[in-house]
């Protein structure tokens, strides 16, 4: 099952937390996909549980998607969890972090929150932070994390979002598939082939049909998911990520989608619960 914690973006102007997703398996919550601002609070809300998760993915450094990751490793504290904990993002270029930069600077000596640093080395009783950092320039996709049959792999491939360095992901659970696009303007052909065929395909509906040039230099168009959609065919579409200029014309945003890609749709709201199948 796919959890959405937070749909909305890094604008306090709607109610909705920043980005963040949970796949839950089997009533696990195994898997956080980005840690926008208010993610911590919609994980307790959720009932997730920092001890179960396996992997946390962020997919670039924006606030609205990785805000919250430091305050998360705070409640881990009171977790008890010793095991390993993997986290996986993308590379760095001026003036974003690459994931390693940027757990260095957050945790490491000399960091804002040194005194987290057993994360870094597994010292203090803190369960050691397992990072993969990814080419965000790669348009090819990346094993991340490779699970067997009943348990989850992750995929990865960079994705055009202005100049900031962004991961999309595919997870696999089983025989199911979700897709988390990321932020992307859609430029990406190779995307196409990455997302074919999901279960689910969570795509970001932050700009509408009319935005400028700088919207559309980082963010895709309604009438472009519905392109990519349609061609990537997936099970069912999730539209997440609004902030007041695409939900002021929603249902005019949702039909420019829906004139490509003619399967299920679903408006994300924040701790909604999406039926992945299976």
């Amino acid at each position: 099952m796919l959890q959405v914690l937070g749909s909305g973006g890094p604008i306090a102007d709607d109610a909705r937390a920043s980005t963040a997703y949970i796949v839950w398996v089997d009533g696990e919550s195994r898997l956080m996909v980005d840690v926008g601002g208010g993610a911590f609070l919609r994980f307790g809300e959720a009932g997730a549980r920092f001890e179960e998760l396996d992997h946390i993915a962020v997919s670039h450094f924006h606030t609205d998607h990785v805000a919250d990751l430091v305050t998360l490793l705070k409640t881990g504290f009171f977790s008890g969890r010793q095991a390993p904990l993997g986290i996986s993002g993308p590379s760095g270029r001026d003036p974003f972090p690459g994931l390693g930069a940027f757990l260095e600077s957050s945790l490491g000596a000399g960091g804002s929150y040194a005194y987290l640093g057993g994360y870094l080395d597994g010292s203090g009783g803190l369960a050691k932070l397992e990072p993969v950092e990814l080419d965000a320039g790669s348009r090819d996709s990346t094993l991340v994390r490779g699970g067997g049959e009943d348990d989850i792999e992750i995929t990865a491939m960079g994705v055009p979002h202005g100049i900031v360095p962004t991961v999309s992901y595919r997870v696999r659970i089983g025989d199911r598939t979700i897709v988390f696009s990321s932020d992307q303007n859609g430029s990406a052909e190779k995307f196409v082939d990455f997302a074919r065929d999901a279960d689910v395909l969570v795509m970001h509906l932050v700009v509408p049909e009319d935005t400028d040039r700088l919207g559309r230099a980082l963010h895709a168009t309604p009438s472009r998911i519905g392109e990519i959609a349609a061609a990537a065919a997936p099970g069912r579409l999730v539209l997440s990520h609004f902030m007041a200029r695409s939900l002021r014309n929603l249902e005019e945003n949702v039909q420019l989608v829906r004139e490509d890609y003619r399967g299920e749709v679903d408006v994300a709201k924040d701790l909604v619960c999406i039926d992945v199948g299976g």
